[in-house]
């Protein structure tokens, strides 16, 4: 019996957790998180809360960057995990067929009934390199298409599908692949007139600024790929299983059929990493085709039992509690509510999403006296008033969201599909009364305003 025990190594060393991070591993992120005032200690969660060792809750309202879709530690998952382990399976031997993953792409593909086969791997960036590899192969074209402002992933092949520069610099030679303005069907076309396009990934609501594709533009574009013999990739990492409204948020448009479809995120349950390809037969088979290419494309913890067990618990617990309908529901209500709150704050310019993915953006002021601190905000950097917003929901409020992305001024409110409206109401009490004090020109948030400025331009490590 090993000396080994976790729950000591936790109440021993736990609170040295910021020190830990700072000297061995991203030394930024607990600076940063000191700077904002991120830096709390929460001791358990459960559903859509944490609590802090104090016993206070705080509401999730960004589930791990859609990671929790349904919540944390549901008991339907934990138990499925518990039973994969105490079966003691003969995982990962390579070289048999195990029944895990056969049902979790059947009940996956029930959902995407067009589609016929799945690859498993171990995340949402994976996923995306699986896309981008088959449907190269596939069309034995080298070129990928994708969208301005995209958020693909961070490994080589992802990233050379990133719209935003600020991941990408830095990291250059990409592979060779071309950016377009999300539903500027122009330019696709454009492009598909070169002949050497493979696929156009795109993600059927961004999620840097929560921005939906165009209506009519995914099909278009599909009619538009096909007529080039080229392939439509959606990314649905995070917009998928039922996030906005739809199983998947493609679903929402008529006749939209993506050839590649790529998922994370919420099939974990929150607990074992897990991406999935999910395409056609005829790209598998062109990708597969022969006993001597069988490994060309694998991945050694692709298809592990705690994942297809994860996976098929989430499954199961989405048809029976009726997750998508209550995304759906409780999505209208947060955003029909937030909206109405467009015409009574001048620094709120628009709330935007499907289902709950919500955007909440910020803009200039026309009152004198907010129009110079927004200008003295926008000098030092852009995105700093929703970091002023997103820092008091937290800390007065104890409610944990997100600014949607680096330079803008948009709140992303990704939460728990398992919520209702008691968080409904929580939230949009709090937005109000943090609304309610930018609004009076004083106080608290701009004073931490200016504590923003004054750290983004300090001299920086």
């Amino acid at each position: 019996m090993t000396g080994f025990d976790l729950t000591a190594l936790l109440a021993a060393r736990g609170g040295e957790r910021y020190d830990l991070h700072a000297r061995h591993l991203n030394h930024q992120l607990p600076r940063m998180l000191h700077t904002i005032g991120f830096d709390k200690v929460y001791e358990r969660a459960e559903g859509a809360y944490f609590w802090d060792a104090d016993g206070q809750d705080y509401l999730d309202m960004l589930a791990g960057f859609g990671v929790m879709g349904l919540g944390r530690h549901h008991p339907v998952v934990r138990k499925a995990l518990h039973d994969v382990l105490d079966a003691q399976l003969a995982d990962l031997t390579r070289f048999d067929c195990q029944p895990l993953p056969g049902l979790l792409a059947e009940k996956l593909l029930a959902c995407a009934p067009h589609l016929d086969r799945v690859f498993f791997g171990n995340s949402g960036t994976e996923a995306v390199e699986t896309a981008l590899k088959f449907a190269r192969y596939a069309t034995g074209r080298p070129r990928i298409l994708y969208c301005t402002h995209a958020f693909h992933g961070l490994t080589t092949g992802s990233l050379s599908v990133n719209g935003e520069d600020g991941f990408r610099d830095g990291f250059a030679p990409l592979l060779p692949d071309t950016a377009i303005g999300m539903g500027d069907l122009d330019a696709l076309a454009r492009e598909l007139k070169r002949g050497d396009v493979a696929g156009f990934v795109v993600e059927p609501i961004q999620g840097k600024g929560v921005h939906p594709a165009p209506p009519g533009f995914l099909r278009a574009a599909q009619e538009l790929l096909h007529r080039h013999k080229a392939l439509l990739i959606a990314d649905e990492v995070q917009t998928g299983l039922g996030r906005t409204g739809d199983f998947f948020a493609y679903q929402h448009e008529d006749g939209v059929e993506p050839d590649l479809v790529c998922v994370a995120k919420a099939l974990s349950g929150g607990y074992v990493p897990v991406g999935a390809t999910l395409g056609k037969d005829w790209i598998f088979k062109k990708v597969y085709s022969s006993m001597d290419r069988v490994l060309v494309h694998s991945a050694s913890f692709g298809a592990n039992a705690q994942a297809m067990a994860a996976g098929l618990a989430v499954l199961s617990v989405m048809e029976d509690e009726q997750i998508v309908a209550g995304a759906r529901h409780t999505g209208e209500l947060l955003r029909s509510r937030l909206a109405a709150l467009v015409d009574t704050y001048e620094l709120l310019h628009d709330v935007r999403g499907r289902g709950l993915m919500i955007g909440i953006e910020f803009g200039r002021p026309t009152s004198l006296g907010l129009r110079s601190r927004w200008t003295m905000l926008q000098a030092a950097r852009k995105g700093l008033f929703a970091q002023m917003v997103v820092v008091p929901l937290l800390q007065r409020h104890r409610i944990l969201t997100q600014v949607s992305g680096d330079h803008l001024e948009v709140i992303k409110l990704i939460p728990p599909l398992i919520i209702g409206e008691r968080e409904v109401d929580r939230f949009v009490e709090a937005f109000t009364a943090v609304m309610d004090d930018a609004h009076q020109g004083g106080g608290l948030m701009w004073d931490f305003g200016r504590t923003l400025v004054k750290a983004h331009l300090g001299r920086r490590e």
